[in-house]
């Protein structure tokens, strides 16, 4: 087999491999907190947003700012772990190899 024809199989190994990997991540979730527990998201680590839970005690019509930062420090931080996630286990497929723009 010529080294093209190599080359076309192993590349459709690594994306059926990574196409494997991107289902199983969108089943994978993360929770993250801030404010002591008070706002928790869950996070897909395909980086999708799963769910948002906010404790009614950090409701305070005075202080909407606290609380919308506090959903941003949340959702930030469940993104990042998701992301870690996605590129060690993407990594893992590809051997390393960085591919920009897949992933």
């Amino acid at each position: 087999m010529s080294s093209i024809g190599k080359l076309m199989k192993q590349a459709a190994r690594i994306q059926q491999q990574m196409e494997e990997m991107q289902g199983q991540l969108s089943a994978r979730t993360v929770e993250a907190s801030s404010g002591g527990g008070a706002v928790k998201v869950v996070v897909r680590c395909d980086r999708t947003l799963a769910s948002i839970k906010i404790d009614p005690q950090a409701v305070n019509p005075q202080d909407v700012q606290m609380l919308e930062d506090l959903v941003i420090t949340a959702v930030n931080a469940g993104l990042k772990q998701a992301e870690e996630i996605s590129t060690s286990e993407m990594g893992k497929v590809t051997s390393g190899l960085k591919l920009p723009g897949l992933f």
